[in-house]
């Protein structure tokens, strides 16, 4: 299917009637407007409360906060803006997950996933405004399996554990804070485990998450695994690739700047020469190089016009741009030469089609990462 624009002013904004972003913004991703907390600089107190160990006394939790609330209160008029503009209630919108993982060139798989399609009753009690919650991860290991196992395992634990219990003044703002919190404590977790051992594990991931609140979408990330999101547009009638994540590389000014002030250096694009992500869980011994845990947190409501969600690793994106992907896997759903299995759902069929079609697709393309394909179906 053809007309996937990469301008943004030429196609669907997150929210329609906003206009693209500024000049400021022409770093990021797209020129999407969320709502999300800025990316954690050297000078963010966020970033310095994901070192290994932090001794900071209530002085330093209060500047904290008081940054905190300052970014919140700065962030208010365009959260309000955005709330105007999306338009209608749609209903809760079902949510699906589907995958595939291919061991590509690689020894092992070091990728791990989660699909919890509906977490609402480990989550309780929970604030009246809040119907359903759903949680999609994909974490991509290097240097072994163990950090993209761990968070695999105890991230959705963490943040079930963390997430708003009871009535609370503003859910976005408490579920914000619940996903930064999990971050953190998931990382000095496994970075505790890790130490403990002889030799010490150098394990490190990627980690990209779609919490699923009714219809907003939270996406909490680290690295350079991404999410997408397809949403078709009307006048067009053409499917659009939203980019709901950013990632995060060393080249990148910021996260450059933040990797140096910490006393660490950027060489042929990667941490010290050698790690070619500037956030992560793990990598105990770059921590003290600027390498944080604190992901970016972005925020999306769906609409009546989103189809699918793609969250994959960035096996699948050396070789597949975003909007060829959501292309690809839309003409396998429109494909009528789809195989039925007795028994299996037409939908399922189709999407387990186009994850593994695309998987499959990464590899004869030469991707020799391993490569995670999870296609999240939107139901209407």
């Amino acid at each position: 299917m053809a007309g996937f624009g990469k301008d943004a002013h030429k196609g669907p904004l997150l929210f329609d009637d906003l206009p693209p972003s500024s000049s400021a913004d022409s770093g990021k991703e797209g020129s999407l407007l969320f709502d999300g907390l800025p990316p954690a600089s050297s000078s963010d107190p966020a970033s310095s409360a994901t070192k290994q160990v932090s001794s900071a006394g209530s002085q330093e939790k209060g500047q904290k906060r008081k940054s905190l609330e300052e970014e919140e209160e700065k962030n208010g008029r365009e959260e309000l803006v955005e709330k105007k503009v999306c338009k209608g209630s749609v209903g809760i919108l079902g949510l699906k997950g589907y995958v595939a993982e291919r061991k590509g060139e690689r020894e092992d798989m070091q990728d791990a996933h989660v699909i919890l399609n509906d977490i609402t009753e480990e989550c309780r009690p929970l604030p009246s405004q809040i119907t359903r919650v759903s949680y999609f991860a994909v974490f991509d290991g290097h240097g072994g399996v163990r950090a993209s196992k761990f968070a695999a395992q105890n991230l959705h634990q963490n943040l079930i554990k963390k997430f708003p219990k009871g009535e609370v003044a503003s859910v976005e703002k408490t579920v914000k804070r619940c996903l930064l919190d999990t971050f953190k404590h998931t990382d000095e977790e496994f970075l505790k485990q890790a130490s403990s051992q002889k030799p010490a594990w150098k394990d490190g991931s990627t980690a990209t998450c779609v919490l699923a609140v009714d219809n907003i979408l939270y996406i909490a990330n680290l690295g350079d695994s991404r999410a997408i999101l397809c949403r078709y547009n009307e006048e067009s009638q053409k499917h659009t690739a939203l980019s709901l994540s950013k990632e995060h590389n060393p080249t990148q000014y910021e996260e450059r700047m933040r990797i140096q002030k910490a006393g660490g250096n950027v060489r042929d694009g990667r941490v010290l020469g050698v790690l070619e992500v500037s956030r992560s869980i793990g990598d105990g011994q770059y921590k003290r190089c600027g390498v944080i845990s604190v992901p970016d947190i972005k925020r999306c409501q769906l609409t009546h016009n989103d189809r699918f969600i793609l969250i994959a690793c960035d096996g699948l994106f050396k070789v597949f741009s975003p909007e060829e992907a959501v292309n690809f896997i839309v003409s396998c759903l429109e494909d009528k030469n789809i195989q039925m299995r007795e028994g299996k759902l037409e939908a399922d069929a189709r999407y387990e089609a186009a994850c593994n079609r695309l998987a499959n697709k990464a590899v004869q393309r030469g991707s020799a990462d391993n490569v995670t394909v999870m296609v999240v179906r939107i139901e209407h």
